[in-house]
């Protein structure tokens, strides 16, 4: 018999076919509303009318933004983003070297925000009510609630600033360095600060699926059968609640995404969230453009592979 989580699979990249299409139209038509001139911008003291209309015929931003959006969508179907105005580069080339840098920020700020949310849910749902339950708490409501830069500024005072403990920006020192030790001095602090934000929602759903899961009979049927605590926690409910848990470390994947953008403006970091505020300040359009499409269709795949996970951890949701 044909299992179902295959059929689901597909379906699921189906689905996300349209997702990105819709992904073209609000990034393009976004980017078209924002004020200012590219030509002008470009051009700088030789924006005469004559030398703007000249550009513009260039670039084909004389043509109705209709024609435009379809004539972009035709070359990003072919892997062509278009041209950066003010570097002279592909877009793709400048978008793949600076992808890199956010993905080792985002990456590692999810590694660390999973496992920490995992742990403090599942020690509250444990103790709940109990000393840990309620420290923890407060911990995770503070995170919620903090704004990402303001952290990050209040991280750079108190370990580089203060205590000169760790590097204050960059992804590697300016003078020697370039290795892993030198790499991970300089993600510890933009990767916590993100990691820090994202734990308390992966924290306060973990604490209520394993509440959940803890409830139910056969939990009670494992305790009665005198298997240890320990294996009953992690072998029985923390298994069955992850199904809940996965998808939401999925959105926090492209939570994380979207914030190393700012997080690298404050720490200085040099991926995609830099080069788009450079961007976006020149009116480099195309460069917007490539950059915000490659992080939304980035957070559309983390989402798609969280419910692949989660199919495979429990196919009953096929169904």
């Amino acid at each position: 018999m044909r299992s179902p989580i295959w059929p689901y699979i597909g379906k699921r990249l189906v689905m996300t076919l349209p997702v990105l299409l819709g992904l073209t139209l609000i990034v393009f038509f976004i980017m078209a509303l924002i004020p200012g001139d590219p030509a002008t911008a470009i051009l700088g003291s030789y924006a005469t009318p004559e030398n703007v209309a000249r550009l513009n015929a260039q670039l084909g931003l004389d043509k109705p933004l209709v024609s435009q959006y379809f004539t972009w969508l035709g070359n990003l179907l072919q892997g062509d983003l278009g041209r950066s105005f003010n570097q002279n580069r592909e877009v793709l080339e400048i978008v793949s070297e600076r992808f890199g840098a956010t993905l080792i920020l985002a990456g590692t700020a999810l590694v660390l925000c999973s496992i920490m949310g995992l742990l403090v849910g599942i020690i509250s749902a444990v103790k709940q009510y109990g000393f840990a339950d309620k420290v923890l708490t407060l911990i995770v409501l503070i995170g919620i609630s903090t704004p990402a830069f303001w952290l990050g500024l209040l991280m750079i005072m108190l370990f580089a600033v203060e205590w000169r403990l760790l590097p204050a920006s960059g992804m590697y020192a300016v003078y020697g360095g370039g290795d892993l030790p030198d790499l991970i001095r300089h993600l510890i602090l933009p990767a916590g600060t993100l990691a820090f934000i994202a734990t308390g929602v992966i924290a306060r759903l973990t604490r209520a699926s394993m509440l959940e899961v803890l409830r139910q009979d056969y939990i009670r049927t494992a305790r009665a059968k005198g298997l240890a605590e320990r294996r009953v926690i992690y072998r029985h409910a923390f298994k069955a609640a992850l199904v809940s848990i996965v998808p939401v470390i999925g959105i926090q994947a492209g939570f994380v995404l979207g914030g190393a953008v700012y997080i690298e403006t404050v720490f200085q970091w040099p991926g995609i969230g830099s080069m788009l505020v450079t961007a976006i300040s020149t009116r480099d359009l195309l460069l917007v453009q490539g950059g915000v499409l490659v992080v939304a269709a980035a957070y559309v795949f983390f989402n798609l592979l969280a419910d692949v996970v989660q199919v495979l951890l429990d196919p009953r949701v096929t169904s």
